[in-house]
């Protein structure tokens, strides 16, 4: 670990300075000489650190998820060129290529953060040997090695030996004790931090070897922290148990407000975003307009989640727009009144249609019923015309008084009328009589 260190020598002193400054700052509030100043100092240095990587960690989050997205088509390559390992390598990186997606990038954070690390280490470990690093003189060297934090050194170890943990003025126990306790918290927080990643923020329509990947690493991580992490002093456990908290909560806030299409945490999302739309009548915040054009953008690809948010909308009246604003709607989808009829939205009873009548349901109705009109249509006569006119239509219209009606023939029975469901006129016999 030293020779690692020292290869990052380079960024020790502006590490020192940094500390030095912050040191000046606690120093004056909780005293030079306290774990209190020393150990703020190098929490301070952790977050100042990570701000100036919130841009990586951007990065970082685009591309998993890129590579999230890719993993179907990575699959589909392997498959392919499974004997030619040099064409599949060429394939891998023409597709790459295409997206704009770069591997590497997922792991810019913690390949920025590494010399910072380091740095930090090479200076602690100057405090337990007694040389003075960086911006580190003998004086700040002096006050660092009485700085004790929960009763343990700032530069001691787990397996520091008992004659070097005398030399600081501390107890063997309690450096075991307190360095015990910052490895059990270093290592349960890099836990969550990973869980909380694959159970709520990942794609679960797709089942790609990434998420195995990923799973394992949940617990491979831990354990490494538990195996380097008893020889870490003290003041690096602080700078790696403040960063494991500060990629938690910054992971749980990504998760909570920006979480990948797909996921558990997209579809929670959705139902917050859902029920505030719905109370304030339209969408709040940069960020939420972007999801929700996105959404709009996506058409029939969009997944179970967005789409029962979209349908949502619908059912309360609104519709979402494509620069991820939301309006009220008149053509939403129909809402069901309390007597079951169906209703539109500008609240008129929709018509509903006549049913239909079986065959013998027609067949059924009295004689007299079916000399009654059914037709709603009106008269073709002229509303205008004259009674005269009215009267001579209807003389017309009677046959002569000394007119004979015709006579009836003696094959239909001496049935003047037929009978329901028949025709009119001679019936045909159900048989052919036989000469």
């Amino acid at each position: 670990m030293d020779t690692i260190a020292s290869l990052f020598s380079f960024i020790t002193w502006p590490v020192s300075w940094v500390i030095v400054q912050f040191h000046t700052v606690y120093g004056a509030i909780f005293g030079p000489d306290t774990g209190w100043a020393w150990g703020l100092s190098i929490v301070s240095l952790v977050i100042l650190i990570r701000i100036c990587l919130i841009p990586l960690f951007v990065k970082q989050i685009k591309a998993t998820r890129g590579m999230q997205t890719l993993q179907p088509e990575m699959k589909k390559i392997q498959e392919r060129y499974k004997n030619d390992k040099q064409r599949q390598s060429e394939e891998m990186m023409k597709l790459y290529k295409e997206t704009g997606t770069n591997p590497l990038s997922s792991c810019l954070p913690i390949l920025a953060q590494s010399p910072f690390f380091f740095a930090l280490y090479h200076v602690l470990n100057g405090i337990a040997s007694g040389d003075t690093i960086g911006a580190v003189n003998q004086d700040l060297l002096e006050s660092a090695q009485k700085a004790h934090i929960f009763g343990a050194p700032l530069a001691s170890k787990f397996f520091s030996s008992e004659s070097d943990v005398a030399a600081l003025s501390a107890s063997l126990t309690d450096v075991r004790v307190v360095t015990a306790i910052m490895i059990v918290l270093m290592s349960a927080s890099q836990f969550f931090t990973q869980r909380q990643l694959m159970t709520k923020n990942v794609d679960t329509t797709v089942k790609t070897p990434f998420m195995q990947q990923q799973k394992m690493l949940m617990y491979v991580f831990p354990v490494m922290f538990a195996v380097f992490g008893v020889n870490f002093p003290v003041g690096v456990l602080v700078y790696w148990l403040t960063t494991n908290v500060w990629t938690m909560g910054q992971q749980m806030y990504v998760i909570r407000n920006n979480p990948t299409p797909g996921s558990k945490a997209q579809a929670a999302y959705l139902e917050r975003l859902h029920k505030s739309a719905t109370e304030h009548g339209k969408i709040r915040g940069r960020g939420q307009k972007a999801i929700v054009k996105a959404i709009v953008a996506k058409g029939r690809d969009r997944n179970e989640a967005e789409r029962k948010f979209i349908n949502g909308l619908n059912k309360a009246g609104m519709a979402a727009q494509t620069d991820g604003n939301v309006v009220k709607s008149d053509t939403a989808v129909a809402a069901q009144s309390a007597d079951g009829s169906t209703v539109t939205p500008a609240g008129q009873p929709k018509r509903q249609q006549p049913k239909r009548q079986s065959k013998s349901q027609r067949q059924a109705k009295p004689a007299g019923e079916a000399d009654s009109k059914t037709s709603l249509t009106k008269s073709d006569e002229p509303q205008d015309a004259k009674p005269a006119d009215k009267q001579d239509a209807k003389q017309q219209a009677k046959p002569a008084a000394g007119a004979k009606k015709p006579a009836q023939k003696s094959g239909g029975g001496g049935r003047s009328k037929a009978q329901s469901g028949q025709r009119k006129g001679p019936q045909r016999p159900k048989s052919p009589s036989k000469k």
